[in-house]
């Protein structure tokens, strides 16, 4: 499980003049090749991968690398020494890599890469070196080493890849290629176009290293480009390494197995690198944040933060709670632990009972035989009794513990436990909905049942074989890489070379990741179209309300309302939440008033002034508390106590409220209550919007102008005077 050591690579990469010609709208092998390369690089740099790169050139017209001496090893060219690949590498491959006049022989750039593996690795500990070599294999070429450089490749242990425009065979006769083994899906996605004497006589000698380094699987060690641009369309996901964490199983007080777990499953967050810089600069240095602590009064007097201290609210009061406070409030143990508190059948842990950010899969120690032992004996029991262990788990001492549940998983290479954390009583959430079965309306025929089995089989996402003898997964979550770190990455590179153009589109490839296999979308057409003849929709109109004589010879206001009319006009046939509830609320609550003002007022029977005054109970609950949050909450309350008066008739009723509340605004210093207030409109009810109201619209728009302040007896003062002695006057 351990994560394996760095790797050395060297990109090698021809410029060769060839390289660079290219038919009319098709692109040059040159660009595909950078493409590779640079789709390689964005993997690397954005999994974070330890493994250091180098980049070497042949086709130059230029020479630069150790072994150039006479006409030896010309026009070959080390770019960039062994090191971990970063922005800058990706920049010189896009804009700085440009192709040569001249021709290299590509086992020459071999020596040369094997030259620079083998000296700047000299002391460092790498677990594998390896060579990528991109080329057309059109530059010529000289076997009198070959010999050599297969012996010194298989002695150093150096790995060689090839990445050719075309797939590897070569058929002579007709001069055509084809793909084979790992290529065969593409073979139809190229042109067969014949190769030159000089490609085939490369592709000769390809084919006679690669086997004689491997003759297995060398021949798969060469990959086409349009096949290597579609295994590297994804993004590399980061490497982590497994950190062990060591502990006792305990059983009673008696039994204790040395055990070590590992993360198996855990959420992958985006590593946290924002950071705020200045906007032209690019700086973060030129960017400097500072926290200021203010009293809320008209001063705004600074506070220091050491004359602060954080406070719990409960209810309308603020209790201190210092953080010495909070050290002691903290469950304390002795340390960390995976006690088993007991056992149960493994069906009564139901599987919506698992929770929690992580699966812990436990192992017995290592170099511990009696621990492997007596873990052994425990996980084969769970498996044969079909039961589970109840386990009480805390990381450390300064954790909360978790109960979890533990079960055993065997395979034929190693058992374990596997922890998953269980909830507590409080995590439950305990919903209850009304029973389909009770309503007839509801029971499907048997037709539709079929219909729907059909459906459900046709989109089965694990396809059998004819013979039934092998099963073939259609769809791995386990191997889709998350779309929005894709995403994000590509964004992120498309900044980092061009700061001042849009973001891409997203790929298309991103796209069809989370779409239904092709195959699945096929099979499954039938089976809708039977679902969806079976289960038609209908547009659901409303009912025609029936007129009565007072309907039609009322007298009706500008927007057609009547205000006697007591009937509430709600979408009834909107499903709510509430209503499933109405039969459980027999009071006005803090959580939802509003909601529940309203399925009071509109029972039969239901006292509205009694009703209301609980609403007004609670707003000036809220008005004490002094938030945003419940400034908002009462005036969801008001508006709610406004409409209802409104429907039912008691007009007088809230407009009593409203003047009343208007008089403690200045009272009880909530003038920013009242300034939503005024912003919102909410005012007293006019005679226009309802017959029982005398108040006029006038009068509605001054009950929400301010108090006008009476100073005609003021006399006049000095700019500089004296604070208190201006109050005494006032």
């Amino acid at each position: 499980m351990a994560r394996g050591g760095k790797v050395a690579i060297v990109l090698c990469l021809d410029v060769g003049f060839t390289m660079d010609s290219s038919p009319p709208d098709e692109e040059s092998s040159l660009e595909q090749a950078k493409k590779i390369m640079t789709k390689f690089v964005q993997r690397q740099v954005f999994a974070e991968s330890r493994d250091e790169v180098a980049v070497v050139l042949f086709g130059t017209d230029g020479t630069k690398n150790d072994l150039a001496s006479g006409d030896q090893y010309q026009n070959i060219t080390v770019h960039r020494s062994l090191m971990l690949p970063d922005f800058d590498l990706l920049e010189d491959i896009q804009d700085v890599i440009k192709p040569g006049s001249e021709q290299a022989d590509f086992l020459d750039a071999i020596i040369v890469c094997m030259d620079l593996l083998q000296k700047e690795t000299i002391g460092k500990k790498y677990e594998k070196r390896h060579i990528e070599l991109f080329t057309d294999l059109s530059s010529p070429v000289s076997d009198d080493q070959l010999r050599i450089i297969i012996d010194n490749l298989k002695k150093t242990g150096i790995s060689l890849q090839f990445f050719l425009p075309f797939p590897v065979d070569v058929d002579d006769a007709g001069g055509g290629t084809s793909a084979s083994g790992h290529s065969q899906m593409h073979r139809n996605s190229f042109p067969r176009k014949g190769l030159t004497e000089q490609q085939k006589k490369g592709v000769d000698v390809v084919r006679k290293v690669m086997y004689t380094l491997d003759e297995v699987g060398g021949l798969e060690e060469i990959y086409s480009f349009r096949e290597s641009l579609e295994r590297l369309s994804m993004f590399k996901k980061i490497e982590r390494r497994p950190m062990a964490w060591p502990c006792q199983l305990t059983i009673g007080s008696n039994l204790s197995i040395r055990i070590l777990a590992y993360k198996s499953v855990t959420e992958e967050k985006l590593k946290k690198m924002w950071t705020v810089v200045d906007a032209k600069t690019l700086r973060k240095d030129d960017v400097q944040k500072e926290t200021v602590y203010c009293l809320n009064d008209d001063d705004e007097t600074e506070v220091q933060k050491d004359d602060t201290i954080q406070g719990f609210r409960y209810g309308s009061d603020i209790v201190p709670f210092s953080k010495e406070d909070e050290e002691q409030m903290k469950y304390k143990t002795e340390g960390k632990c995976f006690s088993v508190l007991g056992f149960s059948r493994s069906s009564q842990i139901q599987r919506h009972y698992y929770m929690g950010n992580q699966v812990l899969k436990v192992f017995a120690a290592k170099d511990d035989e009696n621990a492997a032992v007596a873990f052994s004996a425990l996980v084969h029991a769970l498996d044969e009794l079909d039961v589970v262990a109840i386990v009480r788990y805390a990381y450390d001492r300064r954790c909360n513990p978790q109960v979890g549940v533990a079960f055993p998983y065997i395979k034929d290479a190693y058992e374990c436990l596997i922890y998953v954390q269980l909830p507590y009583m409080e995590d439950l959430r305990p919903y209850i909905f009304s029973s389909l079965k009770n309503n007839k309306k509801c029971i499907p025929t048997a037709d539709q049942l079929s219909a729907v089995d059909s459906l459900i089989d046709s989109m089965n996402l694990i396809y059998e074989d004819g013979d039934g003898g092998t099963f073939k997964d259609l769809f791995k979550p386990s191997k889709i890489p998350n779309p929005h770190f894709q995403r994000l990455y590509q964004c992120l590179q498309h900044k980092a070379f061009h700061p001042n153009e849009p973001l891409p589109p997203i790929e298309q490839h991103l796209l069809e990741m989370l779409e239904m296999p092709h195959v699945v979308k096929e099979r499954c057409q039938a089976p809708l179209e039977k679902v969806k003849a079976l289960f038609p929709l209908k547009e659901v109109s409303k009912k025609k309300e029936e007129k009565t004589a007072q309907d039609i010879f009322k007298d009706n206001t500008e927007d057609g309302f009547n205000p006697k009319k007591p009937k509430i006009e709600d979408d009834e046939g909107v499903f709510s939440i509430i209503k499933l509830a109405e039969g459980s609320v027999t009071s006005v609550g803090s959580v939802n008033p509003a909601e529940d003002f309203r399925i009071l007022v509109r029972r039969e029977n239901a006292d509205f002034r009694d009703v209301s005054q609980q609403l007004i109970n609670r707003i000036d609950q809220f008005l004490e508390n002094k938030g945003s949050q419940y400034y908002m909450k009462g005036i969801n309350c008001i508006r709610a106590f406004r409409e209802e008066a409104i429907k039912l008739s008691k007009v007088q009723c809230f407009n009593d409220f409203l003047q009343a509340l208007k008089s403690k605004v200045e009272d009880k210093g909530l003038a920013d209550f009242w300034e939503i207030m005024v912003q919102d409109r909410i005012s007293l009810i006019t005679k226009d919007e309802a017959g029982g109201s005398s108040v006029t619209s006038e009068e509605a728009e001054k009950f929400l102008a301010p108090k006008e302040k009476k100073n005609e007896t003021l006399p006049p003062t000095d700019e500089g005077g004296d604070v208190d002695d201006l109050l005494d006057m006032m």
